[in-house]
């Protein structure tokens, strides 16, 4: 079966505030009907990178497209076909759930649009609460509304920046179950979180630091590529074990997980030498386990490159 077309394909996408290189030659591919996940930690370049995809920022430097349009000379149409769900919710608190719905679809000049709106309502479960003020709605349920604006004008690419942030585990589970509706149904979702579970929803994610990428692919490569290696210690006094692995040959990385200890390190031979000495010593159980996606971040952000020095001044 052949593969599918391209969303998004850029590279060298760079963008400066001031002296400040916040996005430094970027790449990306994401194909039609993916969850592509992207990561990193807050000030890493994740939404400057999205703006520029979605044409609300000119980059300084690269080249691409974003649905085949050009990112530097389409950008007016790349809007028309884009849903951008940003951080804060952006909707008027004061105006109904439909009566939001009703002004966004007349932004986009809708002609149709009271069809669309309740289309929308229904889709996303918000019917029964058309006439409620959205100010009055909880975390999750504005989310719902958010997502439906984001809907309403038939985008084929959602740009989502931390949709979730703030919002139960139960409504992040629903709005999840939406995202790859849309997917199977065609559209193609770029977006970022800092939620582990979340990250492994994606059929692809991106990892960037610094304004560059450091890691991309499925979960899976992600993890392999790291060439991490991680023991779990479990037992009494976790605190002076760890206190006693830090620079210990091979334990690169040491990181507390409920009731036991993480310690991962690239050289396995030293670092499982390291790990069996210290756990013998107090009677603890060390056992040699599968990195996750949270231990990987770690550890990519640990060896994250140094923040770009342009004109003689380091960004940070």
């Amino acid at each position: 079966m052949a593969e599918a077309a391209l969303v998004i394909d850029v590279e060298g996408l760079t963008k400066r505030f001031d002296d400040k290189v916040v996005v430094d030659r970027f790449a990306l591919q994401v194909r039609q009907g993916q969850i592509y996940g992207f990561l990193g930690p807050n000030g890493s370049g994740k939404t400057t990178t999205i703006r520029m995809l979605c044409g609300l920022l000119t980059p300084d430097g690269g080249r691409g497209t974003c649905l085949g349009f050009d990112i530097l000379r389409e950008s007016a149409r790349i809007k028309r076909e884009v849903g951008y769900m940003t951080q804060r919710f952006s909707l008027y608190e004061d105006l109904s759930i439909a009566e939001n719905l009703e002004f966004t679809g007349r932004i986009y000049g809708l002609a149709d649009r009271r069809r669309r709106v309740d289309e929308a309502l229904e889709r996303l479960g918000l019917g029964k609460r058309r006439g409620q003020l959205a100010g009055t709605l909880s975390g999750g349920w504005k989310q719902r509304l958010a997502l439906a604006a984001c809907l309403l004008h038939d985008p084929r690419l959602l740009l989502l920046d931390e949709p979730t942030a703030g919002v139960d585990p139960g409504a992040r589970r629903e709005f999840w179950e939406h995202l790859h509706q849309l997917a199977h149904g065609g559209m193609t979702v770029l977006v970022s979180t800092h939620y582990m579970d979340e990250a492994e929803r994606c059929h692809a994610l991106a990892y960037i630091a610094y304004g560059k990428l450091l890691a991309s692919g499925t979960a899976a490569e992600v993890v392999a590529g790291a060439r991490l290696h991680t023991w779990a210690i479990e037992g009494e006094d976790l605190a002076a074990v760890a206190a006693e692995l830090r620079g210990a040959p091979g334990a690169d990385m040491i990181v507390p997980f409920g009731a036991r200890l993480h310690v991962s390190g690239t050289d396995a031979e030293t670092l499982a030498s390291s790990v069996s000495a210290a756990a013998a010593r107090r009677g603890l159980r060390a056992t040699s386990v599968d990195p996750g996606l949270e231990d990987v971040f770690i550890h990519l952000m640990r060896h994250a490159p140094e923040p770009v020095t342009v004109a003689g001044r380091a960004e940070g």
